[in-house]
């Protein structure tokens, strides 16, 4: 009977761990393989195009220099070397580059397709993302650090800077695309599939660039019309004490929140805080817990931000204007 060792098992196993671990990596709510958009399909496509492309061009290179180092015996004809360098070196990358050039540009108008009324204004800043709604009728609302999406319906995103350049990315719906200030550059996006996404600034942008991310939720239209009209509704009228706190402290020196005296541009409009995903660009869950400690240790939560902490202020009072915060939806 025939012995098995389990060595060779194991070796298969070992050997089959980074592929597995590679493929992976090619999923999720942040990742460009498993696209999620029209125009993310479309940068896949290329993407997968120019792997295969690469591949055949350099298991073509690795059979030549085994060739020339193994199997060829005699040395060559200066006639043949002439030869193997027009075709190899020259003519054959030409028509491997030019076929993927056309390749590329016969994607380009599906990338430039023009929106269908929806425009979005997405303004980098250290370190968040002032995001400002413009609907096909005119009406317009402004939110922070999240954004939300129709399926099916393609929207044009207008990309700016206030400080330096960042750069805007949702691997999973589509391409990258600088934000420079001053300038204002063009995005349009089809998202297709319904769930949330994770997008990036992906150029450095000072010392918190990793902790400012954002949050793209796609809905059905009917969903999406629901949270608009949510969003352009000012913030409930309340007694809470943490709101006449929130004006008396110089909170509205900085912050906007609708419907209310507090009408600051510098800092995020907190209109409907408490129905975001996340707090700080996507670096701590919602709630009044943290937005307590986001109000009292900024510094700590997110270095080189431009808000000053307000440790100074008593933590009844820190906790009231979170717990107001906390509330509105």
């Amino acid at each position: 009977m025939p012995v098995r060792d389990g060595r060779s098992g194991r070796g298969w196993g070992l050997a089959i761990l980074p592929l597995l671990l590679l493929a992976a990596g090619c999923s999720g709510v942040q990742s460009a393989l498993d696209p999620a958009g029209q125009e993310a399909r479309v940068v896949a496509r290329l993407f997968w195009v120019m792997l295969v492309a690469g591949t055949v061009i350099w298991l073509a290179m690795m059979g030549m220099a085994l060739y020339a180092a193994r199997r060829r015996q005699q040395p060559w004809s200066e006639k043949g070397a002439a030869r193997l360098i027009l075709w190899g070196g020259a003519v054959t990358p030409t028509l491997i580059l030019a076929a993927l050039l056309v390749f590329g540009l016969g994607l380009m108008p599906a990338l430039r397709a023009p929106g269908e009324g929806l425009r979005v204004e997405v303004q980098g800043e250290q370190f968040w993302w002032r995001v400002r709604y413009t609907l096909p009728d005119g009406r317009s609302f402004i939110t922070a650090n999240e954004i939300r999406l129709p399926r099916g319906q393609r929207a044009e995103f207008q990309l700016t800077a206030q400080d330096v350049i960042h750069s805007f990315w949702i691997p999973a719906l589509g391409g990258k695309m600088d934000m420079i200030p001053g300038a204002t550059n063009r995005l349009v996006l089809e998202p297709e599939k319904v769930g949330q996404y994770r997008g990036v600034c992906a150029e450095f942008c000072g010392p918190s660039h990793a902790r400012m991310a954002f949050s793209v939720e796609v809905l059905e239209p009917e969903a999406f019309e629901a949270w608009v009209q949510a969003e352009l509704a000012p913030a409930a009228p309340s007694r809470h004490a943490g709101a006449s706190l929130f004006l008396a402290r110089g909170c509205a020196a900085c912050h906007t929140v609708r419907g209310t005296a507090a009408a600051g541009r510098i800092g995020p409009d907190l209109t409907h805080l408490a129905g975001r995903h996340s707090l700080g660009a996507g670096i701590l869950e919602n709630n009044a817990g943290n937005i307590d400690r986001f109000i009292r240790e900024v510094g700590e939560i997110k270095p080189g931000a431009r808000m000053p902490g307000f440790a100074m202020l008593p933590p009844d009072e820190t906790a009231a204007i979170a717990g107001w915060l906390g509330s509105l939806r």
